[in-house]
């Protein structure tokens, strides 16, 4: 309490000014500026400003200055000052230094001060003397006189933790880092034990790898990175979840001051004295402790690139859900919209707009595309009246382009087999060589890329001319006559369909060959 009423004493009296009856333009007027100081443990010094406003600062001054004690000591805290300053003809600013002590314990804030003292006044001619000679003091001291000087403590060993307490990974991330971070102090070699608790998300390999370590903090040190394997399963929609949790840390290569006071909570038998029960105190403040966040839920997603992948094959699989309509009104608004097909920008992966060729491409297609609008949507009898529509529209362009063929031919005097092998054969083999081509890059194993033009010429011949002549054979039987069909140039067609057909999967066979790599899927 003495010790308290002391201190409050003294704060007070800097509050006191010395202020003489005196004119006061002529008198200059010392004190800090400013009056509160702050510093670490660890500055080594601290610099305090005194100044000089006002009257002639043509004479020289000098004041006397000392250093008392707070709840910081001398000779412990900091180092016991005391001398004199002065300020030349001119100078309005000096400053005073006091050396401060740095240790390894942990303390609570402290503080001291210092107080100007005696003020002497000379002119450039004199020697000092003191300022009672002249009618009037030329300088004296002024609030603040005192100044309070507060030494901050950096000794705490650090108070340890995650970032947050949510962190969401890829399951593609590999080897994931997590930061723990040291605040508070950085004092001292602590270790960090941390492990891995499991939530949703299974360890053994499963999810992630079960990890229990130790994180090693150097003096000064304030980061460091956990490292937790995250097994990639490819899991589409994936979202589990584990934890990563902090446990008590410990000091190590600590004070043998330190250890002593820590040592003491073992120590049952012996009664501590009030001075070692309140450093036990201060000691057990500094110990390393944990921070608001010491257990991290981490959540794992699936791949952004494994499902992008993903959604992309089931966009372009599910052709009937993609393609199926429900309505004339949707046929025909997608009819005359331009679109830039169903590929997307290789940059940001979103659907790209369309370009001047694709609005060339639409005004040309148009009438086309709005002719096929007219064919009823999927949803109507379970696609039958699709089927059938598609069919029979496909049979009358199937038509004008051979009658179209055939009026070309006779004009430039070609023969109908030349015609039929060369203009109609190119116009209905063009859409299925590309339909091959899509086959043989998305399918796995390119059955399709076959399969596509061979199926697509056996509906031609077995469907197109088959049912044709049947329907002509029933009229013609039903009538009692005989259908008779002139051979014509078909031994011709066929055997020429048959040579490059062999010759097509004879360069396909030869193309599979290892050293060739010309295996077709995608």
């Amino acid at each position: 309490l003495k010790k308290h009423v002391s201190e409050q004493a003294k704060r007070s009296a800097s509050m006191l000014e010395v202020r003489p009856d005196s004119p006061e333009e002529l008198c200059s007027r010392i004190y800090f500026d400013p009056c509160a100081y702050q510093c670490l443990e660890n500055c080594g010094a601290v610099t305090l400003t005194v100044v000089r406003r006002g009257g002639d600062i043509s004479h020289t001054v000098a004041v006397d200055y000392k250093t008392e004690d707070g709840s910081a000591n001398a000779g412990a805290d900091y180092e016991f000052s005391e001398g004199t300053l002065v300020f030349k003809a001119g100078e309005t600013q000096r400053d005073i230094t006091v050396g401060i002590i740095d240790d390894d314990i942990f303390e609570e804030d402290e503080h001291f001060f210092v107080r100007l003292g005696k003020v002497r006044v000379t002119r450039l001619e004199d020697t000092l003397e003191p300022n009672t000679a002249p009618a009037y003091p030329k300088a004296f001291i002024v609030s603040p006189l005192v100044a309070t000087v507060t030494i901050l403590d950096d000794d705490h060993a650090g108070i340890f933790t995650f970032e947050t307490d949510v962190l969401r990974v890829s399951e593609s991330v590999g080897m994931m880092e997590v930061k723990v971070l040291r605040t508070s102090g950085a004092r001292g070699t602590v270790i960090v034990p941390f492990r891995t608790i499991e939530g949703t998300a299974k360890g053994g390999g499963e999810d992630f790898e079960d990890t229990y370590g130790e994180l090693e903090f150097k003096n000064d040190e304030t980061l460091k990175r956990a490292q937790i394997k995250i097994i990639d399963d490819e899991e589409y929609g994936k979202n589990k979840n584990f934890f990563i949790e902090l446990m008590e840390p410990r000091m190590v290569n600590m004070s043998s001051q330190k250890a002593l006071l820590l040592a003491h909570q073992d120590d049952t038998n012996r009664k501590l004295t009030i001075e070692e029960e309140e450093a036990k105190r201060i000691a057990e403040m500094g110990k390393p402790i944990l921070g608001v966040h010491p257990k991290l839920e981490v959540i794992i997603e699936e791949s952004y690139e494994f499902k992008s992948t993903v959604d992309k094959l089931i966009k372009k699989t599910n052709l009937a859900l993609v393609v199926g309509t429900h309505s004339w009104r949707d046929q025909f608004m997608e009819a005359i919209t331009v679109s830039a097909g169903d590929e997307e920008d290789e940059d940001t992966g979103e659907e790209r707009l369309p370009s001047c060729f694709d609005y060339v491409m639409h005004f040309l297609t148009v009438f086309w595309k709005v002719l096929f609008a007219c064919v009823p949507p999927t949803e109507y009898c379970n696609g039958w009246a699709c089927f059938v529509t598609s069919i029979l529209i496909i049979g009358i362009l199937t038509a004008v382009i051979g009658d179209l063929a055939s009026h070309f031919g006779c004009t430039i005097g070609l023969k109908d087999s030349v015609t039929a092998v060369v203009f109609v054969a190119l116009g209905t083999s063009v859409p299925d060589t590309f339909a091959s081509k899509v086959a043989a890059t998305q399918d796995y194993y390119a059955d399709a890329s076959i399969g596509n033009v061979t199926g697509s010429n056996a509906v031609n011949v077995f469907l197109g001319i088959g049912l044709a002549w049947s329907v002509a054979a029933i009229y013609w039987a039903y009538q009692g006559k005989e259908f008779h069909v002139e051979a014509g140039t078909l031994a011709f067609s066929v055997t020429l369909f048959t040579i490059f057909a062999f010759v097509s999967v004879s360069i396909l066979l030869y193309r599979r060959r290892p050293h060739i790599g010309g295996e077709l899927g995608g």
